[in-house]
């Protein structure tokens, strides 16, 4: 009796967990999809100035005008005018304001909205005056607030009409108080920006500069909303992770921790824009909420300690900024060449990332090998299989002898059928005397438990695998089956609402699993039976809103271990 209990407790832990993805993870993708139009559109009021860290003063919202104008229009005017300097990068498009010397223009060149080549670049920073302001922002707060220095309105001189890798942009601004400042900006092929400032002192007293770097977003961005997945204001400080949400920092106003080194930033599913400072300088860095009347501003900020410019001399300060997608290798290279500790959490890898990373560069050394993520799960799978192929050969083992147990179960059933205790006694008797374990089918779907959940966080959180394709109509691994069977997979012009989206591998997956089922000796119970019955049911609809992937590989997997089930069936001469 005691097997039989925990044989429904370990199928009961099972679906629990499954259905806890769906309900934390998966349902709120589509209600939050349906809101994020609504969001976008009532985020229109915008701040236009942001004051640097430290420095006292209100901030002024941007006119009804400035609100109004398209990013693309605003942008196209000030290139027009002369006030800006183009980006040109193989992954970055977009522009320099010489009005502030701010980084608030960016698209990704390589990543789109859609599936679609044609579809529009991925937009990142957005100029302040526009829809959801987001930018980046260096510069120097001095101790005497006598001393001019630059800030959001400081028209500066450049070098160069176009910032590329290969020719740096160089701004310059005199303050006509005796200090040069200059600011060298370069960036590479990627997506890492490398800010050199250098103030000059001509005039005959000393003067104390505190250099300062930020990022700043106005409205609070539409998120995924899943548990699993951070979203916000993040960094590492001293080698620790730290992630606030929205809320937190909106709650708190200002939250401040002392680092050498480390970096800190805001950070979207696939898209990350982080201040790197020295990795040897001491800073303070901040989380800060302000709010202009409806308006929400979130920034993250990087001051470190003053320095002073003797009259005659120079100093120098550089800091970096990263603004792109969260590729897993691009991050590491990062770590690794300049050292940046812990660049790699920006991506949320989450508790099981001892499987996490090895699962994604394992997939990714299968794709650039064969070409195609969909088969590099496959070959994974199978590399998996591999690994617990002998923990699942004696439990497939141990199944097989169970299965040619079922005529004496059924013998047993039958002569004690009224009393339920005695035959339990003498099933229990037979399971040690024939040395097998009723609870042994369940092991292999334990097994798989922290690896579904690993490569979930794979396919959900990597963005190497966003609108990767497979085969047919699967053109996102990323994104559940498009198809339902429901409008018999698109012959039937007709779009059922969400919880009928069945698509075609869930339901392969569903055949797969109750393949396996048929397999596998029949509980003794008929209450078990029948709740066997109805998994392959349960688990279809609950996969059918996971990843294409994700359920690629469980139906994958299913053939797998019925092949090696069956080899084992027919190697002991029982009757597969």
């Amino acid at each position: 009796m005691t097997d039989q209990r925990n044989l429904i407790i370990a199928i009961a832990l099972s679906i629990a967990i499954l259905l806890g993805f769906q309900y934390f993870y998966e349902k709120p993708r589509v209600e939050q999809q349906r809101q994020l139009a609504a969001q976008q559109a009532a985020q229109t009021e915008q701040t236009v100035n942001a004051p640097a860290p430290g420095v006292p003063g209100a901030q002024v919202p941007g006119t009804a005008v400035e609100v109004a104008k398209d990013r693309a229009t605003l942008v196209a005017e000030q290139v027009a005018a002369g006030s800006r300097v183009k980006i040109d990068t193989p992954s970055l498009h977009g522009s320099v304001n010489l009005v502030g010397g701010r980084i608030d223009d960016l698209t990704l060149a390589t990543y789109r909205e859609t599936p679609d080549p044609k579809s529009p670049e991925i937009v990142l920073l957005a100029p302040a005056g526009t829809p959801q302001a987001y930018y980046a922002e260096f510069g120097w707060v001095p101790e005497d607030r006598a001393v001019a220095t630059p800030n959001d309105k400081t028209v500066w001189k450049a070098d160069a009409a176009a910032l590329t890798p290969a020719k740096p942009l160089v701004l310059t601004w005199d303050n006509g108080q005796g200090l040069v400042f200059e600011r060298k900006v370069a960036v590479d092929n990627d997506f890492m920006f490398t800010v050199t400032q250098t103030v000059r002192n001509t005039g005959g007293a000393p003067v104390r500069l505190l250099p300062y770097s930020l990022v700043s977003r106005s409205g609070t961005p539409h998120t995924s909303g899943y548990y699993i997945l951070h979203e916000g204001p993040l960094g590492v400080f001293d080698g620790k992770l730290s992630e606030e949400s929205y809320d937190s920092v909106r709650k708190a106003g200002t939250i401040a921790k002392e680092t050498t080194g480390g970096w800190i930033g805001i950070t979207d599913k696939y898209w990350l824009v982080s201040l790197v400072p020295d990795q040897k300088e001491k800073v303070t860095a901040r989380y800060v909420h302000t709010t202009t009347g409806n308006t929400d501003r979130y920034q993250t900020d990087t001051m470190g300690a003053a320095v002073e410019v003797a009259p005659g001399a120079a100093i120098e300060q550089t800091a970096r900024l990263f603004a792109g997608a969260k590729q897993v290798k691009l991050l590491d290279g990062y770590a690794d060449s300049l050292g940046i500790k812990n660049f790699d959490l920006a991506i949320d890898f989450g508790w099981f990332y001892f499987l996490t990373k090895p699962f994604f560069y394992a997939l990714d050394f299968f794709a650039r090998v064969i070409g195609n993520f969909g088969l590099a799960i496959l070959m994974l799978t199978i590399c998996v299989k591999a690994v617990f192929f002998p923990l699942a050969n004696k439990s497939y083992q141990a199944m097989s002898k169970m299965k040619a147990l079922q005529p004496k179960m059924q013998e047993l059933r039958e002569k004690f059928g009224d009393d339920q205790a005695r035959m339990n006694q003498e099933l229990m008797a037979m399971y040690k005397r024939e040395k097998v374990s009723p609870v042994s089918g369940c092991l292999p779907i334990l097994i798989q438990i922290p690896v579904f959940f690993a490569l979930y966080k794979v396919l959900f959180v990597t963005i190497e695998m966003r609108h990767a394709p497979f085969f047919g109509w699967i053109h996102d691994l990323s994104s559940p089956d498009p198809t339902t069977i429901f409008n018999l997979f698109g012959l039937i012009p007709w779009d059922p609402p969400a919880m009928l989206h069945l698509g075609a591998w869930p339901l392969i997956m569903g055949v797969t699993m109750w393949l396996q089922q048929k397999m596998n000796p029949a509980p003794p119970d008929p209450v078990q039976q029948k709740v066997f019955q109805f998994l392959p049911i349960i688990f279809t609809f609950m996969l059918a809103g996971f990843p294409a992937g994700l359920v690629i590989y469980w139906a994958w997997n299913n053939l797998l271990s019925v092949a090696q089930q069956w080899t084992i069936m027919r190697r002991m001469g029982v009757k597969a």
